[in-house]
């Protein structure tokens, strides 16, 4: 039997499904496949900004079997120590607590910026010329056309999804986290 999401989820959900559509199709056109680099998501440093991603990342994480949970929240506290000491945290390339034999342990519900890493993008910004992104080392995409991936619309629609989940959970204030502070703030609270 399929997992039922909690409504809430929905539009969420109904957003990362188009997002990983289009990723598809880009690294089709490409002929990328990720095979876990040290340049790829799970090595990155990545903050995260929404209250959905963070309650939805929550959600899958709190699936998990509870002796498989306590060892991610070990590797999550390891990660924050070190990742929190170092004068230069994105130089240090730390796996993302949820990397379990080269693949992401609730990669269903993993956030937006690691469905969006790894091929080359651009946003577009009012006012300014495009940002473009190359996309990850791994990549053999100097060889290929440039096909368009205009992240835009996704973080659009990922704002409007946010809002209204800050609507209808009374959410206020701004979020900065990894996943393994997402991680360990879970382990002590409810979405």
């Amino acid at each position: 039997m399929p997992l039922q999401l909690p409504e809430i989820f929905d539009p969420l959900s109904t957003l990362f499904d188009a997002m990983d559509r289009a990723w598809d199709d880009i690294a089709a056109h490409y002929g990328f496949q990720c095979t876990g680099c040290q340049d790829n998501c799970c090595h990155s440093l990545f903050f995260h900004h929404t209250h959905v991603e963070k309650a939805y990342l929550s959600f899958g994480f709190n699936l998990l079997d509870e002796p498989e949970r306590q060892k991610i929240l070990v590797r999550a506290q390891a990660y924050c120590d070190t990742t929190f000491a170092a004068l230069n945290p994105v130089s240090l390339k730390v796996p993302c607590p949820l990397l379990m034999n080269g693949r992401c342990g609730i990669y269903t519900f993993r956030p937006m910026i690691c469905r969006m890493h790894g091929l080359p993008h651009e946003i577009h910004r009012p006012g300014h010329p495009p940002l473009k992104g190359p996309g990850c080392a791994a990549g053999d995409f100097d060889n290929h056309p440039y096909a368009p991936f205009d992240r835009t619309p996704f973080y659009r629609d990922m704002a409007a999804v946010e809002m209204k989940f800050r609507q209808e959970q009374g959410k206020t204030g701004k979020i900065k986290e990894t996943v393994a502070q997402i991680l360990l703030d879970s382990s002590t609270s409810a979405v």
